[in-house]
């Protein structure tokens, strides 16, 4: 062998093992400046259109939402499988980009809540133009002062849980507070201000449960850090397949 071919082989080696080894080591995303604060190790459960927490509770069923009264029938019917008892949801795979298998959605099943509700809440309302980051940008100046609009349904928010980084939009309030300023739009990365189901900071959607791989489909025990993104820096992904864009109704 020349040391022409001597040199040639090596480098198609090393090439072969870089690619072997790039192939087999996990890739991790890193959490990227938004421009807003990061909120971290905070607890997320789970929930979806359609479920009945709790009937017997004004915030115990996901038929409806704070912003749509109507929520089940504008998502396009049970974020699962309707059985015709119950609306029970589903694992979700990157195989369907994380969407549901046995319904076709009208809205972006990347969604998920916070503690704020900036229309029905009257606290909320009234503190919105105060603590809303983007109250006063040009989109949102002239209906700061008007309840039929929210500052916070549709606004996008990046997750990231071990090395998993996805986006999706806000489309309800809670869990358990309403006008958890403080938590929500702080920058000191306050703890929620809800006691209730092992003191949840968000709920997160079926589809965003299997982005951020999510040990449980439906527990109390899984963390993740979020934070406010705008628009234009959501990048695209599965979470940009369907966007909502619906009103308050």
């Amino acid at each position: 062998m020349t040391a022409r071919q001597t040199t040639v082989a090596a480098i198609t080696l090393a090439v072969v093992v870089a690619t072997v080894v790039c192939a087999c080591a996990p890739v991790e995303s890193s959490r990227p400046d938004t421009g807003y604060p990061w909120h971290t190790g905070i607890v997320a459960t789970t929930f979806w259109v359609g479920e009945v927490f709790d009937p017997e509770a004004p915030d115990g069923s996901q038929r409806v939402s704070t912003y749509d009264s109507d929520w089940l029938a504008a998502y396009g019917g049970c974020d699962g499988i309707d059985t015709g008892e119950e609306c029970r949801t589903e694992s979700r795979t990157a195989d369907t980009d994380y969407f549901p298998t046995g319904m076709t959605p009208r809205e972006n099943p990347f969604y998920l809540d916070l503690p704020f509700d900036d229309v029905n809440d009257r606290e909320g309302f009234a503190l919105r133009g105060e603590v809303v980051p983007w109250a006063h940008d040009p989109a949102f100046a002239s209906s700061v002062d008007d309840p039929t609009v929210s500052l916070m349904k549709n606004r996008w928010v990046v997750l990231h849980k071990d090395g998993h980084l996805c986006y999706g939009q806000i489309q309800d309030a809670g869990p358990g507070e309403y006008h958890d300023a403080d938590y929500v739009f702080g920058s000191d990365d306050r703890r929620p201000a809800n006691t209730r189901f092992n003191g949840a900071g968000l709920d997160v959607s079926p589809a965003l449960n299997g982005c951020l791989g999510f040990a449980d489909l439906d527990g109390e025990d899984d963390r993740l850090d979020w934070a406010f993104v705008d628009d234009a820096d959501v990048p695209p992904g599965p979470w940009t397949r369907l966007i909502t864009h619906s009103p308050v109704r």
